[in-house]
């Protein structure tokens, strides 16, 4: 099936190493439905034309049988898998590394999937409708070689329930991103205040922060990008057993090295997602309150 519609890539094959479980295919839904369920709903709504989704070899036939009969027969999907060993040819790492080799890795190994631009999304996240439609625009209508990122405030993305992961993005005064950087374990104290440790001890973070959540929108282009910088990262940090390759650092360096300009994106829509087993019962109220408002029906599947 050809089509010229831009692609969704979700990014599906984390381990849920802190929710305890294979979250992406946990119930969320009055019927069963994982996030990602309400995730293609939204994509096929907002006009994409197909889905690569990126799992692990060892959860793929499972996987792959849930969502052929979900939504198999209303948009094309496709399946990938990133391993240890889906890095370019030649590269050595340490035989005890376990893990792959992080969000920007998970991208690269879709490359022969997809010759469109495309977005990409965490499986285990909830964007909203509105975010859909706004990257569907950029990525059918904006010609340069321009990627974008839709942003949120940090302070509507935290969990109660244990510390976070976010790329925190600055932008000019014309809307591009000057660069985005990684900083992991934030949380909020008893006082508010939201902070993330770093050598020099505890850095702040204002509540209106803006945030990627790892929804951005690429070119085809990426692919390139993303071989080399992936193959100077395993020479560089190979030999580490935990280190990851980030999409936001991939993305910094573009902006910085003058490749590419990113686009900052804002949306109406509200963003949540399931870090801890905790966040489970308050992502389904926030499902139910949708459903009971009417932006989606109550069964997605018929």
């Amino acid at each position: 099936m050809q089509n010229n519609k831009p692609s969704l890539l979700v990014l599906a094959a984390g381990m849920g190493s802190r929710y305890g479980s294979l979250k992406q295919m946990d119930a969320f839904g009055p019927n069963g439905e994982s996030i990602i369920d309400y995730s293609i709903y939204d994509a096929i709504e907002a006009g994409f034309g197909k889905v690569v989704f990126v799992v692990r070899e060892y959860f793929l036939e499972e996987f792959k049988a849930m969502f052929d009969a979900r939504f198999g027969h209303k948009i094309e999907l496709c399946y990938v898998t990133q391993e240890l060993t889906s890095i370019p040819d030649g590269l050595v790492f340490n035989p005890e590394r376990q893990k792959p080799w992080g969000t920007a890795h998970a991208v690269y190994v879709a490359y022969e999937a997809i010759q469109e631009p495309f977005a990409v999304i965490n499986a285990d996240d909830f964007y909203g409708r509105d975010a859909y439609k706004v990257l569907y625009q950029f990525l059918t209508h904006d010609q340069s070689a321009n990627y974008c990122v839709v942003s949120y405030y940090l302070d509507n993305t935290l969990s109660e329930h244990g510390t976070v992961n976010r790329g925190v993005c600055t932008a000019d005064d014309e809307g591009n991103l000057i660069n985005v950087v990684e900083c992991t374990k934030i949380e909020k104290d008893q006082a508010g205040v939201i902070s993330y440790p770093t050598e020099e001890g505890r850095t702040e973070l204002e509540p209106n922060t803006l945030v990627s959540m790892n929804m951005w929108g690429f070119k085809p282009s990426y692919f390139e990008y993303a071989e080399r910088q992936l193959t100077n990262f395993i020479i560089e940090k190979g030999h580490e057993l935990k280190s990851e390759f980030y999409i936001p650092s991939l993305v910094d360096k573009l902006i910085h090295d003058g490749d590419l300009k990113v686009n900052v994106l804002k949306t109406t829509s509200s963003w949540f997602g399931v870090t801890y087993p905790e966040d489970k019962a308050a992502v389904q109220e926030q499902l139910k309150a949708l459903i009971d408002k009417g932006e989606y029906p109550q069964n997605i599947w018929d």
